[in-house]
C-alpha cells in the first residue's frame, strides 16, 4: 500500500498541533490503520520534513514539564523512558532545565509543603510528608538530604 494523502494530511496535522514522540505517532498510525513497511515510510517522511524530531520532543517536554508543573529531573526523564526517548535525547533535554531556576524552584516547592504541613507536630513525620511530597514531584535525595540538613 502506498503513502496516501488523506493519512498524510491527518498525522502531519497531528505532530504539527504539538511535538510528538516516535512512539505517539506509531501509535496514532496503527489507529489509522498503518502497519508494517507502510508505516515505517510515514515515520521517514516526517522525519525528512521535520514534522517529526525526537530531540525537539524531548527538550520541549523538560521545559514544560520543569517550568509550568515544576517537575525533577526524575520525573521527565521517567515520562521520557516511557515514550522510549533515547539516553542521548534525554541528556539533551535536561541541560533545557537551568540549574539556579532548578534549585530556586526546589526550594520554592519545599518551602511552600512545609509551610503546609505547619500543624503537624511530630517533627520525624513532618519530615516523611515533605520527603515523600518532593520525590513524588521527581527530585533527587541529594538536594532533599541538603534541604533537610538546612533545615531540620
Amino acid at each position: 500500500m502506498a503513502i496516501t494523502s488523506d493519512i498524510l494530511e491527518k498525522i502531519k496535522y497531528y505532530c504539527a498541533y504539538q511535538e510528538r514522540s516516535h512512539r505517539e505517532v506509531r501509535t496514532k498510525l496503527i489507529e489509522l490503520q498503518v502497519y508494517g513497511n507502510e508505516l515505517e515510510n510515514y515515520i521517514v517522511l516526517l522525519l525528512e520534513e521535520n514534522f517529526l524530531n525526537e530531540e525537539r520532543y524531548a527538550c520541549a517536554i523538560a521545559r514544560g514539564k520543569f517550568y509550568y508543573k515544576k517537575w525533577g529531573r526524575n520525573k521527565i526523564k521517567h515520562i521520557l523512558n516511557q515514550q522510549q526517548v533515547s539516553d542521548y535525547c534525554i541528556k539533551k533535554a535536561m541541560k533545557e532545565i537551568d540549574e539556579h531556576d532548578y534549585i530556586q524552584t526546589f526550594n520554592s516547592l519545599a518551602e511552600k509543603k512545609l509551610n503546609e504541613l505547619k500543624g503537624e507536630k511530630n517533627k520525624f513525620i513532618k519530615m516523611t510528608k515533605l520527603k515523600n511530597y518532593l520525590l513524588q514531584k521527581g527530585y533527587e535525595y541529594e538536594y532533599i538530604n541538603d534541604y533537610f540538613k538546612s533545615k531540620f
